[in-house]
């Protein structure tokens, strides 16, 4: 196939097809006695796994460098590498939507005042059961994204209330609202409601709308997202 054939067909532009092999996104192409580039239908294969795993706009730097090792991998034909990658993207993928059908269901019952328990959590068992770094949690802290009670020892001790607020912020985050964007909303909503205790924040009419909103498109994109990554897997697959 030629340039403007596989381009065709990939149904993109024939400067993407060659930024593709530039950036070894796809095999190097043997050129014809003409000059001309032959491409294969590995190639044209090669084009849609990297197209798959691209499509998705929300991908952040995270998630990105996964879709990466993806089509790196498969442009370098470690086929049996990539499909290992592409399965735990997959994996990855399902917790982050997982997570964001569990902030969902705190919100909804905050509305419905339904009752917590007295339950504490350590640092380390809350970044465990968040899936987070440490690190994270004392960055948002910093920046101002929540505050969290000390016992005796300095230790940090997390409430019901705590983990809540930290799961909806790492749905946000997901969503790619940056920190400072986050912090803005809760200071905005604070501000306006007079207090600053967080359920007023969250419970509040301007807050639960964005939050659904934003939910809503990031559990959409993240099951067009599985989709794509199980259309890799099946091309991977047929590779081997």
């Amino acid at each position: 196939m030629r340039t403007s054939e596989i381009a065709e067909l990939a149904q993109v532009h024939p400067n993407t097809v060659r930024l593709y092999e530039e950036w070894q996104f796809i095999s190097p192409v043997p050129r014809k006695a003409n000059g001309y580039r032959d491409y294969s239908e590995l190639h044209l294969k090669q084009m849609k796994i990297a197209r798959l795993a691209f499509r998705q706009e929300f991908i952040q730097s995270n998630l990105r460098k996964k879709a990466t090792r993806i089509v790196q991998l498969s442009g370098r034909k470690e086929f049996k590498g990539s499909l290992q990658a592409a399965e735990s993207y997959l994996v990855y993928l399902q917790t982050e939507y997982n997570y964001s059908l569990e902030a969902i269901e705190t919100v909804e019952q905050l509305l419905k005042n339904k009752p917590i328990t007295f339950k504490t959590y350590s640092h380390q068992s809350v970044a465990a059961k968040l899936q987070l770094t440490e690190e994270t949690l004392r960055n948002w802290e910093r920046n101002g994204l929540f505050s969290v009670e000390r016992n005796t020892q300095n230790r940090r001790i997390y409430t019901e209330r705590d983990l809540q607020k930290l799961l909806i912020i790492r749905t946000l985050r997901s969503a790619h609202f940056s920190i400072t964007s986050i912090a803005h909303l809760f200071h905005e909503m604070e501000n306006t409601k007079g207090n600053t205790d967080i359920m007023h924040t969250l419970l509040s009419p301007k807050f639960t709308t964005e939050f659904f909103h934003v939910t809503d498109d990031l559990i959409n994109q993240l099951k067009i997202a599985m989709k794509d990554v199980k259309s890799i897997i099946t091309i991977l697959k047929e590779l081997q």
